[in-house]
């Protein structure tokens, strides 16, 4: 009978122990993880890419910032440094002609340039302007009747102003009449709707 008992006990400690073995093994499994490929998702580098593209029509829009929207009078009448120039323009009747369609460039004196005209004639600025008929000979003088860029510019040639005389152009930007007046130019290419303006550091005057 004790034999029966012990026997019994051992079949159930046995049967106990595997049942805990089994147990075991089912917790310890190593769980495969799912697949999660379709999980990662590329959109940060999409937006990254989209970010990195350059959009053609905002270079479109800054390029028409820059385009031109005023004529050349306007453009002398709107600089603090052509003030004479302007008022030069309108007393001779000029700047009508510049704000035509018609394209023009402009060697633009600026207001230092005056002063050693003012000096060497021995007039005031109010008496230039005054003196219609010498303006009408010298403006147009700095005048060419077509659109020259700086970088279009026929040095060392003769070139046709608008009163028919002729100046000449070195390659270090100087520009020389046929009376030996001298200029500089100390800036190129202010553009307008009908030409272009570059500005010089004296006034050339006819004979």
């Amino acid at each position: 009978m004790l034999k029966k008992n012990l026997l019994s006990i051992a079949v159930v400690t046995a049967a106990m122990s595997l049942a805990a073995c089994a147990d075991k093994e089912a917790t310890t499994d190593p769980v495969e993880p799912e697949a999660t490929t379709e999980e990662v998702v590329a959109e940060p580098m999409a937006e990254t890419d989209a970010m990195g593209e350059t959009d053609p029509m905002a270079e479109t829009d800054g390029m028409e910032d820059t385009m031109a929207t005023q004529t050349i009078a306007e453009i002398a009448a709107g600089n603090e440094n052509l003030t004479i120039l302007t008022a030069a323009l309108q007393a001779a009747g000029l700047d009508t002609m510049l704000m035509e369609e018609t394209k023009h460039t402009v060697f633009a004196p600026t207001d230092d340039a005056f002063a050693p005209v003012l000096e060497k004639l021995g007039v005031t600025k109010e008496e230039l302007l005054a003196n219609t008929d010498l303006l009408k000979k010298v403006l147009p003088y700095h005048v060419l009747a077509s659109e020259v860029l700086a970088a279009d510019i026929p040095y060392g040639t003769d070139i046709k102003t608008a009163n028919g005389a002729t100046i000449s152009i070195s390659e270090d930007n100087v520009i020389t009449d046929a009376t030996g007046n001298t200029a500089n130019i100390t800036g190129t290419d202010i553009m307008a709707t009908n030409g272009v303006v570059h500005t010089i550091d004296a006034v050339l005057m006819p004979e």
